[in-house]
């Protein structure tokens, strides 16, 4: 067993983009890359089979609040963990359920203890403590486990936010002396990665910065972006964050975003990503290819017999025609959600990996300035 391990491979000379390798116990994650969101276990509409043939995904994330919830810490213990539960030998990362608390505002109370909360399912009342979700996260068995943070809403001023953050660098501690305090579970290194926030506010991003710097932890979030701020604003905020973190060490960006966020971010030195978009879009009818974003249900795609996206090496996007799938959701069949789902998820997977091509050719810059006009074209 090791802690996890980066490599950055290679510099962009024109941007502050670079590609590497995160080494975890459970196998290497080429940099830059997104992780599948896969909530209670399971990436909505789509296999632990496809997701590695046909997605490639490299890693997924696992959310704390809802897998707390269902199937229930006693459940996940018994199998030997999140990873033979679900059957994923590659890396997990777990969200420490601090955004899932903090969205329940008409139901939840925040203290310093933690934040106490009522469950979606059941009305059922539960308290996350630092220490708790530390000790939730080692019994889901993820190999990277997100300290528990309080993530303020999108224009919180300047008193909430600052007031939020020294509370959340409070719990920081106290997850950290709760980590080091327990053991590794199932056999393999767990790794915390502290997260940094702030809010729009640039000084209190950077306090944030060095706070979580200082704990010299293995890798690091950057939460509370992409929550109703100005994309402008959100560009800003991650650049100062990245400026101001570890550059030997991977930077996480929680929770962002469209195909063009995800190049842009890149290009100032993120590394990792999460979004529910690519499925949740995908199961709303909204593709993203190569060419730009496709709204599948409309009726111009109803003779189009030509594949999703041709430019894809996977068997969603090649195999099946605009038409059918098109024909697939206006006849409500569940098929269709699960190759608009593979399909974007695909996409996702190819773009990050053409960025890691990119920046190793040493074109990444001029590459991402075409894209990124061209992925947001609506065909």
């Amino acid at each position: 067993m090791a802690a996890l391990k980066f490599e950055i491979e290679k510099r962009d000379v024109h941007s502050k983009a670079r590609c590497g390798a995160i080494t975890t116990d459970h196998g290497v994650i080429r940099t830059p890359i997104f992780m599948p969101v896969g909530t209670v276990g399971s990436v909505k509409a789509v296999s632990q089979e496809d997701l590695k043939r046909q997605v490639k995904a490299q890693i997924i994330l696992g959310n704390t609040y809802h897998l707390y919830l269902r199937p229930g810490i006693d459940i996940l213990e018994q199998a030997g963990g999140l990873h033979r539960f679900i059957n994923w030998d590659r890396p997990v990362l777990t969200d420490s359920g601090g955004f899932q608390v903090f969205s329940l505002s008409g139901a939840r109370k925040l203290t310093e203890e933690g934040a106490l909360f009522q469950s979606h399912i059941d009305g059922s009342r539960h308290l996350f403590t630092p220490e708790k979700v530390m000790d939730i996260q080692r019994s889901i068995g993820a190999d990277i486990i997100m300290a528990f943070d309080e993530c303020p809403q999108g224009g919180s001023d300047y008193a909430y936010a600052n007031k939020s953050l020294k509370l959340t660098h409070r719990w920081l501690d106290r997850c950290f002396k709760r980590f080091q305090s327990t053991s590794d579970r199932y056999g393999y290194t767990q790794n915390l990665f502290p997260i940094v926030q702030g809010g729009t506010f640039t000084d209190l991003r950077k306090e944030s910065c060095d706070y979580v710097a200082s704990k010299e932890a293995t890798g690091n979030a950057i939460g509370g972006l992409s929550v109703g701020e100005p994309l402008e604003k959100m560009y800003e905020i991650c650049a100062l964050c990245c400026e101001h973190l570890p550059q030997e060490k991977p930077r996480y960006l929680m929770g962002v975003g469209t195909p063009w966020n995800i190049l842009e971010c890149i290009g100032m030195g993120i590394d990792m990503f999460d979004c529910v978009m690519p499925t949740r879009n995908g199961r709303n009818a909204m593709l993203f290819t190569t060419n730009g974003i496709i709204n599948i249900d409309n009726k111009k795609w109803e003779n189009d017999f030509s594949p999703l996206d041709e430019g894809l090496d996977c068997d969603a996007s090649r195999n099946y025609s605009k038409a059918y799938v098109r024909h697939l959701f206006k006849a409500g069949e569940i098929l269709g959600l699960e190759i608009a789902s593979i399909h974007n998820l695909a996409f996702y997977l190819h773009l990050v990996t053409e960025a890691r091509k990119h920046i190793k050719a040493g074109d990444f810059q001029l590459w991402k300035n075409e894209m990124t006009v061209r992925l947001q074209q609506r065909l």
